[in-house]
């Protein structure tokens, strides 16, 4: 913990207030943010001050000025971080952040194309998008920073590292600059506030021109570890984008696509995509979403009596829609069932691979099981 130590000691330098907590290494998990002491709710925990911040306009001219005007803030701050792994100013900052290893590990960015193609559907799709702006971002560096007489040329192995600590460790900010810029790329990095974990539920964060400011959201016994909340994500997005899935996750759901859509005719399909219905079929632990709820109906009813259900108009009594959400709720459950089979066969297909790492594979199979235990549960509730 010796740099966690040095990192504090550099933080308070320069107004960084830590407030009853402190880094503590986690078991199984790495390092996250703990009390020290009891801690009341609202009571303000970790202060940053802007000046701490590294942002778009932090990243040096003679870096900045090469790549493109159009280069994201994403790409800018994975520039910075690849071109200067050790600067004075952020030496101490710089020590304490994942290693490569821990990236390669962890990030499915950088997995076995064989384990990337078993991620569910949803997390797979984020994955894609994820390639398209690294292509884009990587094309601008390396064409930016190529070989001299007096340096190598940035590798795309050192830019892929420092491109994914900026896409897991950054943070929501708005200043007058960014927000000529579109929502996802008002990011910023910031010391100590980086150890947080997510939790699913955690402590506000506010910030001003001025700073950052992290308040308690309950109370917390010492020795609590204290999270934030990254956003209302399922666990999919947090495999894809951050490289872990959540035990308890009260925001999880599963796409359907993969079972929804190869049971529609092609006019059926054509019918749900003209009305905008077409995929995105989506289930969590408590509902079955609208989209999915107007494609079963459409399998299970006359067109007409689907029509006036996706245009919200009485189709004739409550007697008729009861049996035809009974129709439609059969037609899910046997359609979970096909799902259920997929999933164990992908568990059997992981567990029997080579490629990739153990922990790797390891993850994508607690995924699968998680996805397994949702579909499980609604299909018993369906049936009874």
């Amino acid at each position: 913990m010796e740099a966690y130590s040095e990192l504090l000691l550099w933080a308070g330098e320069h107004g960084v207030v830590l407030n009853g907590i402190e880094p503590h290494r986690i078991p199984g998990r790495g390092i996250g943010i703990v009390a020290t002491r009891a801690l009341e709710p609202g009571e303000k925990l970790l202060h940053v001050p802007s000046a701490m911040l590294r942002t778009m306009d932090t990243v040096p001219k003679r870096i900045s000025r090469r790549l493109p005007k159009k280069t994201k803030i994403h790409g800018l701050l994975a520039a910075d971080l690849a071109l200067n792994p050790h600067p004075g100013k952020y030496g101490k900052w710089n020590a304490v952040v994942p290693s490569r290893a821990d990236i390669w590990d962890s990030l499915p960015l950088t997995w076995d194309p064989r384990l990337q193609e078993l991620l569910p559907r949803a997390a797979l799709d984020l994955l894609r998008k994820q390639e398209a702006k690294f292509a884009v971002d990587w094309a601008a560096a390396e064409e930016a920073f190529p070989a001299t007489s007096d340096t190598p040329a940035l590798s795309r192995d050192d830019y892929l590292y420092a491109w994914l600590l900026v896409n897991s460790r950054t943070f929501y900010h708005e200043t007058a600059r960014s927000l000529k810029l579109p929502p996802d790329d008002r990011m910023v990095l910031q010391p100590v506030a980086d150890l947080f974990n997510h939790a699913d539920a955690g402590c506000a964060v506010l910030f001003s021109a001025a700073s950052f400011v992290f308040m308690a959201d309950r109370a917390y016994a010492p020795g609590d570890e204290v999270f934030i909340c990254y956003g209302n994500h399922g666990n999919d997005m947090l495999l894809a984008e951050y490289g872990f899935v959540l035990a308890s996750n009260r925001w999880d759901e599963v796409c359907l696509d993969d079972v929804m859509l190869p049971a529609l005719t092609a006019r059926q399909r054509a019918h749900l995509d003209n009305r905008g219905f077409l995929g995105n079929y989506m289930l969590d632990a408590a509902t079955v979403c609208y989209r999915t709820q107007v494609a079963l109906r459409l399998m299970c009813v006359p067109l007409r009596e689907w029509q006036r259900f996706v245009d919200g108009a009485d189709d004739g009594g409550k007697g008729d829609d009861d049996a035809a959400q009974a129709k439609a709720d059969r037609l899910l459950a046997f359609l979970l069932g096909k799902y259920r089979e997929t999933i164990e066969k992908t568990i059997d297909t992981l567990g029997s691979l080579q490629a990739g790492q153990p922990s790797q594979r390891e993850l994508l199979c607690r995924r699968w099981r998680q996805i397994q235990t949702l579909i499980d549960t609604t299909i018993t509730r369906l049936e009874s």
